[in-house]
């Protein structure tokens, strides 16, 4: 998603984009809806669990390079930018060789294996959290800007049609869960408990299961008062209608409730590669702009507790919500996009 935003950004400044994806990512799924050109690459991750299956990496490799080369015969690119997937790191490796720029744009509070070992030789770094920066060793040429991730920015949306549409007592505070398009299930129970328990009875609930477990907690909808959906697209209006939002700590998603100025109770995925999802809540707690729940202290209970507890705190949401509110960069992906052109000239 930040490539896409990026390269929405190029074009809107007269430049041709063309994204770069491995053939087993998402890529493959989301890039053919788009009006961009793009090549997926034969790779795969780097195994952190069954390290055994990096035992094919010298074969993966030499395909790799080979089609990394025929992309760079054929487009011949002017700059190469990476943002963070496991595609990028050979695809900015061999463009280096080829003494085209690159450029690293670093997602998360803490740096990714391909941030880390090309930041040195990258003509700029791009950081999404400014807390990134003391984790990474630089070149003397490079420059480093901490400009946020680039998202779509905050859409204006008419609070109280948007509770209509989901069915919401405007009368009510109203919180978002949600755990991404495939969701989260431990959110999903801890949430489940706490709407059987009655404790969040003085609340709205909005809920994004995510659509592969949607069916299971469907049955949890109550008019007026908890609305449950698989999936929000376009997600606006829940943004709109949130005064508390409960999510895990990807960096997109801390990007756009800081953009949106929401105050949030964030839940880490413990299993996130290199526990990245835990280095971005806690950067957003000591900015005072978020609570951080761990997993493993989530329950019914505890989650019940964090939302009662905040919702009947009208100053410490209203503090949340300011401190989120200076880290966001709405327009981080046009901001970017400008640096990253100077070295076009």
């Amino acid at each position: 998603m930040p490539a896409l935003a990026l390269a929405r950004a190029a074009a809107d400044a007269g430049h041709e984009p063309v994204l770069v994806g491995a053939e087993r990512g998402i890529e493959a799924q989301i890039l053919p809806s788009h009006p961009f050109r793009f090549y997926l690459l034969p790779l795969e991750p780097i195994y952190r669990r069954t390290w055994w299956r990096n035992l094919r990496w010298p074969l993966i490799l030499w395909r790799v390079w080979r089609a990394t080369v025929r992309l760079l015969d054929a487009e011949r690119p002017a700059v190469a930018i990476g943002t963070g997937g496991y595609a990028a790191g050979p695809a900015l490796w061999f463009a280096r060789r080829r003494g085209i720029p690159i450029v690293v744009h670093e997602p998360d509070a803490h740096p990714g294996l391909t941030t880390r070992v090309l930041a040195a030789k990258a003509r700029q770094v791009h950081l999404g959290f400014p807390e990134a920066r003391a984790r990474l060793r630089l070149g003397p040429g490079t420059e480093v800007f901490a400009l946020g991730n680039p998202i779509t920015p905050p859409k204006a949306t008419e609070r109280g049609a948007a509770l209509v549409t989901f069915g919401l007592d405007p009368a009510r505070p109203t919180v978002f869960l949600f755990g991404g398009s495939q969701g989260a299930r431990a959110l999903n129970e801890a949430l489940a408990g706490a709407i059987a328990s009655g404790r969040l009875a003085g609340v709205n609930v909005l809920w994004g299961t995510g659509t592969a477990q949607y069916e299971r907690y469907a049955p949890l909808a109550r008019p007026g008062r908890v609305c449950v959906r698989g999936f929000f697209d376009p997600i606006a209006p829940a943004y709109a209608v949130a005064d508390l939002v409960v999510s895990r700590a990807g960096a997109m998603t801390i990007a756009e409730l800081c953009a949106w100025g929401k105050p949030s109770v964030l839940i880490p995925l413990p299993t996130a590669a290199a526990n990245h999802q835990t280095f971005n809540a806690r950067a957003l707690a000591a900015a005072g702009a978020a609570m951080m729940l761990p997993e493993r202290d989530l329950s019914a209970s505890s989650l019940a507790d964090a939302i009662t507890t905040l919702v009947a705190a009208r100053g410490r949401l209203a503090s949340l919500a300011d401190a989120a509110l200076t880290r966001g960069h709405p327009d981080a992906a046009r901001a970017i996009m400008s640096k990253i052109l100077t070295l076009l000239s």
